[in-house]
């Protein structure tokens, strides 16, 4: 997989949720704190986006959207004044299927959103993720984002209107739009060099060629017994050159990158796997498998084993 999918799952800890809710003035919900991340698209009608602290309110229009990364506590009302009533998920994290006033077409002076929480791990986080700000806000504009906006109304439409297949389409659909939603600020649908987003640190890594050519390397073959060397002939660059710039830019090192990217593997593979712990150590690199077992424990606190042992609901092998 390329970075940013990767990123995204080794993160995932569930399945998204989301529903699509008409409202009638006056209304407002406020939304908990969360470990995972959340979105809101008007689709019809305008709303206040309210932020925790002494931010101001954020009007949004129609065909705005907002991505909160981080799962902080905040509300949408039909105004800032509007008293906030608690959105309470199901225990799994779903979301409750609205009430029928709530579940029909909007009409004039209604409010239609479409809104949806992502349960994602923040353990290990990549830093591709926990580098974006608190707040995403992505305004609608004719013309651009074209498939962020087309998954958005494939979403609404499969919401609005469920069918065969509904639950296996929506949480696609639900993947597709956080993918297009991040594309939107860092790389402007997925144009290097035209982001949104700011210029440095990730954002900037993943629209500069060559540090992106040497981290697709890495993802792609995480096993490889990569040298500076080798990388920087992937970015086309001098081994000093691009040294200096991967580092600028990923905020560690390229080996160091390494290291933490087959760590990070490794524990994905422990958890969602039952490969032994030897089938583990090659896919990331390691001749032996007390070696691995060492880095592993220097990383994680615990040997590999033991850390398997202690997640929930691991599949175990023979």
């Amino acid at each position: 997989m390329d970075v940013l999918s990767d990123a995204l799952a080794v993160m995932r800890s569930g399945r998204p949720h989301s529903s699509r809710t008409v409202k009638s003035a006056p209304w407002g919900i406020r939304f908990p704190a969360t470990d995972g991340a959340g979105f809101h698209v008007v689709l019809q009608g305008s709303a206040w986006l309210l932020r925790p602290g002494a931010a101001a309110p954020v009007r949004l229009g129609t065909g705005d959207v907002v991505l909160l990364a981080h799962g902080y506590d905040h509300g949408l009302a039909d105004d800032p004044g509007t008293p906030l009533q608690t959105f309470e998920p199901g225990p799994d994290g779903s979301w409750p299927e609205p009430p029928a006033s709530e579940s029909g077409p909007a009409a004039e002076g209604q409010t239609q959103l479409l809104c949806g929480a992502y349960q994602l791990s923040r353990f290990r986080a990549h830093p591709l993720l926990t580098e974006l700000p608190p707040f995403v806000h992505v305004p609608a504009c004719v013309g651009t984002f074209p498939r962020l906006r087309a998954a958005i109304d494939m979403l609404g439409a499969e919401l609005a209107d469920p069918l065969p297949g509904s639950d296996a389409v929506v949480p696609a659909l639900l993947d597709t739009l956080l993918v297009h939603l991040l594309r939107a600020w860092w790389l402007k649908d997925g144009e290097p060099g035209k982001g949104t987003g700011s210029p440095g640190g990730w954002a900037g890594a993943l629209r500069d060629p060559a540090v992106t050519a040497a981290l697709e390397a890495v993802h792609r073959d995480p096993a490889h017994p990569w040298t500076v060397e080798e990388l920087g002939a992937e970015a086309g660059l001098s081994r000093a050159a691009f040294a200096r710039r991967f580092t600028e830019l990923v905020g560690r090192p390229p080996l160091a990158y390494l290291t933490w990217w087959r760590m990070t593997t490794a524990g994905r593979l422990l958890r969602d796997t039952d490969a032994p712990l030897h089938t583990v150590a090659e896919r990331t690199g390691y001749t032996s498998e007390f070696a691995f077992a060492k880095a592993f424990k220097r990383e994680y606190g615990t040997p590999p084993g033991q850390y398997r042992r202690s997640l929930p609901g691991v599949r175990m092998g023979p």
